[in-house]
């Protein structure tokens, strides 16, 4: 079976890393990171991965803006899109609803469950 390839894009390096080495620790997935959206966007088209853990608030390139770019892109607007958020009052949570991605976690996540998390989100068996 081939390793799941999950990119995280967030504008914050601790959450990047903290995410990183869980994700490849517990669920021994392949794990690309980006610093910015439009980092992001670029190792997307590159890479194509499985699936984008995205964070909301960037500069410059905000994660819902970031979301509408991949969505513009027909080579990987399949990519499922997962935004993580410190903000989930329910006007967040309807807005990121309506925008169409996978899912949505809260920031600060748990290190030991945030695969088992991503994977319920996208429904991954594996």
């Amino acid at each position: 079976m081939t390793k799941r390839r999950i990119l995280i894009v967030d504008d914050e390096d601790d959450i990047r890393e903290v995410a990183q080495i869980s994700l490849e620790v517990t669920a021994g997935w392949k794990v690309l990171t980006a610093s910015s959206g439009c980092e992001g966007l670029k190792i997307a088209s590159e890479a194509k991965p499985d699936a984008i853990l995205l964070d909301v608030m960037m500069p410059d390139l905000d994660g819902p803006s970031t979301f509408q770019k991949l969505q513009a892109d027909p080579a990987i607007r399949h990519i499922p899109v997962v935004l993580l958020t410190a903000k989930l009052q329910p006007a967040d949570q309807k807005r990121f609803a309506e925008l169409g991605v996978a899912g949505v976690l809260a920031k600060p996540f748990d290190p030991l469950e945030l695969a088992g998390q991503v994977r319920d989100t996208l429904h991954w068996l594996t």
